[in-house]
């Protein structure tokens, strides 16, 4: 496999094991990218554009990236806070009066953000009709009860964390998390990261496929624990009702689809976007910085940790990220991002002021700990240790 783009000195090992993904690990096309102190030291790709295609990989291809767009739109909320518009411990019915609705009126902000809400299913899943429609998913987690008493546990909110910030977002600023992004983050950042895909992007836009592979290691394995196994199959378990609050789920190559906006869980990006994004939180990117220092650290601050009463595994969340742990491990302690099932991640690390983005075409089952990502980690952090 040609693998193309450039390396700095002393991140070698990050083409060496983005090489290996291709010949060992199945990979079909992929990017992965890092910033160090706010500047690119790998930019690399490789493959095909299209998982079932020929047309090579380019530098720009982006591709839909799943749950790492959680770690996205939740930098929204908290420049919002940061900028003094929005309270993390003020209630969320206290700008959205419809979200009272079945003793709702004590869930705060911070529950959203922590995947404490108690809202991880739809008691009606939405049809994929629906949940495009930008004002469904919102209106229908404003009418859901709560499975338990928000704030007392968490369970990942695999979709309906999206409709939570949206309809947050909305009432606090005017515009949904996608056009704020566009504006207040994309645009000053000269990112390709899109949520809400416009026409005039969507050939930069490769398609997307499941894939085969080794079996990873990492908590979230392609044979898991018989917990996890039952709760995959049970229909009525929370982990199948979470991730069927859309039912059936759209085909994520679909154009309309790639149009709207869902924050949870289609937003579209470039490996270079997500880790120049991650840059601009722990630090200043061409003259842009995105989070203060005392931001950063509201952000990877624990407000979650334990059996996930949707994944079936211990996970940790600080505001709106996941945590360097056994279902998510990324660069260190101090590490916050968030992965996307199949396999794209984004995360930064402070303490090793190291970014990074990987973005791919080829899905693979894994939810959290995706081998072809855990072994690019593995060599950024041999790399930024030596």
């Amino acid at each position: 496999m040609d693998v193309n783009g450039t390396v700095a000195e002393g991140f070698e090992p990050v083409r060496e094991a983005f090489a290996r993904n291709f010949a060992a690990l199945g990979e079909r096309g992929a990017a992965v990218a890092v910033y160090r102190d706010g500047h690119r030291v790998v930019d690399l790709w490789a493959g095909t554009r299209d998982v079932d295609g020929t047309e090579p990989w380019q530098r720009g291809t982006a591709q839909v990236v799943r749950s790492a767009t959680k770690g996205v739109a939740a930098a929204v909320a908290l420049l919002l806070h940061q900028r003094g518009e929005l309270d993390l411990d003020a209630p969320v019915a206290a700008c959205w009066p419809e979200f009272k609705a079945h003793g709702k009126e004590g869930l705060l902000v911070r529950h959203v953000l922590g995947h404490r809400a108690g809202l991880p299913v739809l008691d009606v899943p939405l049809t994929p009709e629906e949940a495009l429609d930008p004002e469904r998913g919102p209106a229908a987690v404003a009418a859901q009860a709560p499975v338990w008493e928000p704030g007392t546990d968490h369970g990942y909110h695999a979709l309906t964390y999206g409709w939570l910030l949206d309809g947050l977002v909305r009432r606090v600023t005017g515009r949904w998390v996608g056009a704020w992004l566009a504006e207040e983050v994309a645009g000053p950042l000269g990112l390709d990261l899109w949520l809400g895909l416009p026409e005039a992007a969507a050939g930069r836009a490769g398609r997307t496929g499941r894939v085969d592979g080794p079996e990873p290691a990492g908590a979230l394995r392609a044979r898991p624990k018989r917990s996890v196994t039952a709760a995959y199959e049970d229909p009525d378990s929370l982990t199948r009702r979470a991730f069927a609050a859309i039912s059936p789920f759209p085909d994520q190559n679909d154009p309309v689809y790639r149009a709207a906006a869902l924050p949870a869980t289609n937003g579209v990006a470039t490996a270079d976007a997500l880790a120049r994004f991650y840059a601009a939180l722990i630090g200043e990117v061409d003259g842009v910085r995105l989070l203060d220092p005392a931001t950063v650290e509201l952000a990877r601050a624990e407000e979650s940790s334990g059996p996930d009463r949707v994944l079936v595994v211990n996970t940790r969340f600080g505001l709106g990220y996941m945590l360097h742990g056994t279902a998510s491990p990324l660069l260190g302690p101090g590490s916050f991002g968030h992965p996307g099932r199949g396999g794209a991640l984004g995360f930064a690390d402070p303490e090793a002021r190291i970014a990074f983005g990987y973005v791919t075409n080829g899905f693979r089952r894994t939810v959290t700990a995706d081998p072809r990502a855990q072994a690019l980690i593995r060599a950024v952090r041999a790399s930024s240790a030596a």
